[in-house]
């Protein structure tokens, strides 16, 4: 073979090589940005993250909450809430109108202490819109125990909850969802109904909290001081929803404590805010605007009852 046609077998080797990488990152690319949608859209995430176990996702859920009231409330059904947490398991279903949104609750981490990469891959998309209900009084007394790391080392407390004042619904900001089909099944089953607790007692203690999902990274760190406990957010079923077997199995021990933080002034965001509950995939999205970020919500365990390992 002459030398000529050796030099232009290799250059056309190469390019089609060439071609063939670009087309394999193209292809990872447009993957890696699919947006998650209701039943029946278009988008479907792909496959491909494995669910971590209920302790390890609830123990580094935190989740800091910013005012973003509404001025009426979007056209919900009528909603009948159960109790998912065994600890909860007497007390009744009850149904509730859903009223104005009162806050936007999105993920944190404490103190630079990042979660780790099989679990932050699931409780950075973790973001709820809370909504104000009104309920029964139950004044149930509870044990609560702090889970995440930073905080384990506080000691247990006794408290109550006393009567349902928000419904915490899983959204999604700006259209931008999880990247797979694991993380969002399990995300779009987390409805927290928050309760009034007996025991305010604060907690002094000062936190830098850093956000964790993609879409709000422009919000910078911020160093707040955690003071009075206000609520006890804990999980329920909607209307009887059924919720598949292994997400259950964690979301059923998502409790958290929301205590009030000193001021936390961000720019100012806006927000579009898409509801990912098969339930309420047909209720219009929502624009939210907001700068201050006032409550944070902390793992708890009740009654000692810690979520099962890993």
């Amino acid at each position: 073979m002459s030398r000529s046609v050796l030099v232009g077998t290799r250059i056309g080797a190469t390019i089609v090589a060439l071609v063939a990488c670009l087309t394999a990152t193209g292809a990872t690319a447009a993957s890696s940005t699919t947006s998650p949608g209701p039943p029946g859209a278009a988008a479907t995430p792909p496959s491909a993250a494995v669910l971590p176990g209920p302790l390890s996702f609830v123990r580094n859920l935190d989740l800091e909450c910013f005012q973003a009231p509404s001025s009426t409330a979007p056209p919900f059904p009528v909603i009948t809430t159960q109790h998912l947490n065994p600890v909860l398991a007497g007390l009744p279903t009850e149904t509730h109108v859903v009223g104005p949104r009162q806050q936007v609750c999105m993920p944190v981490a404490k103190n630079n202490v990042i979660p780790p990469a099989g679990v932050l891959d699931f409780v950075r998309w973790v973001d709820l819109a809370c909504y104000q209900i009104t309920g029964t009084a139950v004044n149930f007394p509870l044990g609560l125990r702090h889970l995440n790391p930073v905080l384990s080392s506080l000691p247990a407390k006794q408290s109550a909850i006393l009567v349902p004042e928000q419904l915490c619904l899983p959204v999604i900001k700006n259209n931008v969802g999880p990247p797979t089909t694991e993380i969002f099944n399990l995300v779009r089953y987390i409805d927290l109904k928050c309760y009034r607790v007996g025991n305010t007692n604060p907690l002094n203690v000062g936190l830098q909290l850093t956000q964790l999902n993609p879409v709000v990274t422009g919000i910078p760190p911020g160093q707040v001081g955690v003071t009075n406990a206000r609520q006890l957010c804990v999980p329920v079923r909607k209307n009887g929803q059924a919720i598949p077997a292994d997400v259950l199995n964690i979301v059923r021990w998502v409790d958290l404590e929301k205590y009030d933080t000193t001021q936390h002034l961000v720019p100012l965001t806006t927000l579009t805010l898409r509801h990912i509950n098969p339930l309420l995939a047909t209720v219009p999205q929502e624009t939210v605007q907001f700068r201050l970020g006032d409550q944070l919500m902390l793992p708890v365990a009740k009654n000692n009852m810690i979520p099962p390992g890993p």
